[in-house]
Formats: structure tokens, sequence, C-alpha cells
């Protein structure tokens, strides 16, 4: 029996091996194919490309590694059902079951293997990918002036060519618009008949000089800012046949960004992490819903007290409508007309008031809310990777047992049929917990309770040599059918005869 397991191991490993980095591959394509503007025109070295795609490659594990099993499965138990190896097996007196059993064991160790990436691993890589996707995406494109086209690519300048010399770098026919000045920013032109751009090294300054040009400078007065005021306006006009300005140019160089200012995102946390801000923000949530339970209640049982004086009596008294027997109606009904509408517009407007405060501290505990479902989601995510990788073995190996069909042919499509089905149920369960229209449990195990039970039927078909998917056992049973349905025509028909 040792030599059979070790025989279905390699039989295993290597299809696993393969389909992993395929499907590895792929993703990370859709990755770059998605964000591929964020990356292109800025000057980013190899070293920062390959880093980022490394950090995008160990995210996309997760999505790679339950595709890899179902694949691979299939195709093991597909190529020895087609070579009739399975037959051979169980001609042998060996059961499914056992045949499966290396496989189970390996499917096992991978499953704990992918939650300790998942709890341990993953946070750091998706640490490490955020901020340096962050870093990447704040770079600004390096310069690239076109042609007869305005390149506002330089904070508070617009700058036009006609013409571009490849060769020397010389600019023909420049015009520059000057933004700077908040109260008329195209107040400052500059037209000059060529020009040269260069870029310092370290990209924090550029160095721009003109030839033989004219630059055009109209002052508004600052205290009213109106064009219109002729009389308070300075108007210039400089000459110059060569110029040299020097522009700082923020945000054109790459610089990596602090990592701890990503911290605090759940994505970058493990278990032990995630329970205790869990537990945190959900007392600091109880502690918002009490002070908003007392803060309504003080609204609305708050004393009304009225002050009133009778006919010839000098003395003030005080009624309290809650320790008095008198009701707030009376109290109200006793006032003159004129003191009604006052105290129904303080009144209404008190109402709306403690109205906008109730929703404002409302929307602070739906905020908290909203964060406490992200990271219940996260928590459960890690044991939903490991679980997927055991459904979709069981899916697989007596899928491909029944197909008996290897290769990458039927055990691609029927496997990217299964990932579809896995991956939309998976992201409708985490959309409905997410809004919180599902606890979070059942949103983030959806997919593994539709699955499981199709992984447990598939086996039981496998297992009883099912002819679920053998086309020629449903050839044959049409071909009955239509003989069948022969003979009864042909026995009417004499019958009527």
């Amino acid at each position: 029996m040792k030599k059979l397991h070790v025989f279905i191991l390699k039989s295993y490993a290597g299809p696993l091996v393969m389909t992993f980095f395929i499907a590895l591959f792929i993703l990370v394509m859709q990755f770059l194919f998605q964000y591929v503007d964020e990356m292109v025109g800025k000057g980013l070295e190899m070293s920062v490309l390959a880093e980022l795609m490394f950090y995008a490659s160990v995210q996309m594990i997760p999505m790679a590694l339950p595709l890899a099993i179902l694949l691979s499965s299939l195709m093991t138990f597909g190529n020895m059902g087609e070579n009739y190896e399975l037959t051979a097996m169980k001609a042998a007196g060996i059961s499914l079951q056992r045949i499966m059993k290396p496989l189970i064991i390996l499917t096992v160790l991978i499953s704990v293997g992918a939650f300790w990436f998942s709890n341990n691993m993953l946070p750091v890589a998706n640490l490490k990918f955020y901020s340096l996707f962050w870093d990447v995406r704040m770079a600004k494109p390096e310069l690239d002036i076109k042609e007869k086209i305005f390149y506002n690519g330089i904070d508070d300048f617009s700058i036009k060519i006609e013409k571009k010399d490849k060769n020397s770098n010389l600019l023909y026919d420049i015009m520059i618009y000057d933004h700077r000045d908040r109260l008329n920013r195209n107040s400052n032109v500059t037209l000059a008949d060529s020009g040269m751009l260069k870029v310092s090294d370290n990209k924090h300054y550029m160095t721009l000089t003109l030839y033989n040009g004219k630059r055009y400078d109209e002052k508004v007065n600052e205290t009213r800012g109106r064009l219109r005021e002729r009389e308070k306006q300075m108007f210039r006009i400089d000459k110059f046949s060569k110029q040299v300005a020097m522009i700082e140019m923020d945000g054109y160089n790459f610089s990596r960004s602090d990592e701890n200012r990503f911290k605090s995102s759940y994505k970058m946390k493990n278990l032990k992490q995630l329970k205790a801000d869990e537990d945190s923000l959900n007392l600091i949530k109880q502690k918002k819903i009490e002070g908003l339970k007392r803060q309504t209640e003080a609204f609305t049982f708050t004393k009304i007290r009225y002050t009133y004086r009778k006919k010839n009596d000098k003395e003030l008294k005080v009624i309290d409508s809650i320790s008095s027997s008198l009701s707030i109606d009376s109290i109200f009904n006793s006032m003159r007309h004129d003191r009604k509408v006052i105290v129904l517009e303080m009144a209404i407007r008190r109402a709306k008031e403690n109205k906008q405060i109730i929703d404002n501290q409302l929307r602070g505990i739906e905020i908290d809310k909203k964060r406490i479902i992200r990271y219940e989601m996260e928590k459960h995510r890690k044991f939903t990777l490991s679980f997927a990788c055991f459904i979709f073995f069981f899916i697989g190996a007596p899928l491909g047992a029944i197909i008996r069909k290897g290769g990458l042919g039927m055990p691609v499509v029927v496997s990217i049929l299964f990932f579809i089905v896995y991956y939309i149920i998976n992201t409708f369960g985490e959309k409905m917990a997410r809004e919180g229209l599902w606890p979070v449990w059942e949103g983030m195990w959806l997919s593994s309770f539709v699955l499981l039970p199709i992984g447990i039927f598939l086996t039981y078909k496998s297992a009883t040599d099912s002819t679920l998917l053998n086309a020629d056992a449903y050839v044959i049973w049409f071909r009955k059918l239509f003989k069948h349905k022969k003979k009864d025509n042909g026995n009417k028909s004499s019958g009527a005869a």
C-alpha cells in the first residue's frame, strides 16, 4: 500500500504545483491589467515593480490555492480513470476512500498551512503591498510634454509647445501660463521662440531655459480684485533673450512612506489583534449606546416648569409638570395665545436640535458597527480559505473519477465553472454580511454551506461507481426511451387495425 500511496502522491504533486502557478499567474496578470495605468510612465525602478508584483502575488494565494486544488485533483483522478488505473485498483479490492486517503491527509496539511499563512503571513504581505502601492499611486508621472497640447502635469503651470526636437531636446514656440496668482490665474503668460527643459537627477526641481521671448504680467489690485478697475491695475511686458527658471517638483520622485500609517487597517492584523480591536470597538460602541440612551431619556423626561400669578395675588407659584398633578395639556391650555405660539416655536426648535444631536450620534454608532463587521468578516475569512481547500478537493477528486478525462481540457472547464459558482456565492454572502443584512458568519460561510453537500454527493456517487457524468450512459438511456416509444406506437397502430 505504501508504494501505491507514493504513486498517487507523485501523480498529484505535479499537477498541483503546475496549476497553482498557472492560477497565480492569471490572477497577477488580472491585477496588472487593472492597475497598469497607475504604474506606467512614472519612472519606477525595476526593483520597485518586482517588489510590488511579489507582494501582489502573495495576496493572490488565497484565491489561487483552492482553484489549484480543485483543478489538480480533477486532473489526477481523471488521468487515472482515463488510463484504467482506478479500475485496476478497484478490481484489486481497494476502495476509493483508501485510494484518496494519502491525498486527504495532504489536503488537511495544506488546509492547516493555509490557515497559518492567512493568520501570520498574509497580514504582513498586505501591509507591505498597500503601503508600496500607495507610494506608487501618489508618485506623479514623468514629464511628457506633447506637441500642440497643453500639459498640466506641473502644479500651477500650463505649458504648450508647437514642436519638439527629439535629438537635441529643444522645444519651439513655447507658451507658459503661470497660475500661481489666485486672484487672476491667467494674468501671467510667457511666450518664447525656443527653450529647453531639464529635470535634476534627484527630481527635486526642474530647470527651464527660454530663449527670445516676452513675459506678460498683469497685476490685479488685491483689495478689490476686479479687472474692470483699470486705473488700479499694472500691466508689464518683459523682453528677454535668455531666461532661466527653477521650478520645484514635489511628488515626482518616488519615496517610501512609513508603513505604520497603514497598520490600523483590519487587513494587516492576525486573529489575536482582530479579536482585541473588535472588543475595543464593541466597548466604545456600547458606551455610545448607553450615552445616547441617557441623553434621549433626558430629552424626553425633562421637567417642564411653568410660572404663573393668580389674580390679585402677588405670590409667584411654580408648577412642575412631573411632580404636580396637573397635566402638560392643562398647563398649555391655561396660557395666552401669544404665549402658546412662543412655547410651540421653542418646542419645535428644541425637538429639531435634539433630533440632530441624536442623528449625529446614531451615525457614529453605525460607523462603529460597520467597522466591527469588517473585523468579524476578516476573522472568518482566515478559516474559510482553509475550508475551501478541503471542500474543493472533495469536489475535484470524485468528479475526476466520474468524468475519467485527464489533461487540461475537460478538467479546466469544469474547474472554472465550479470556481465561478463559488466566487459568485462568496461575493454575494460577503455583500449581505457587509451591509448588515445577514449575520457575519452566515454570509462568510454561505459558499461553504452550498458546496459542501455537492462534495459529499459527488464523493458518494464516485464511491458507488455512478454513471452520473458518463455521456455513454445517457446515450444508452435515450436510445432505450425512443425504442420503448416506438414499440408503444406500433402496438397502438396494430390494435387500431
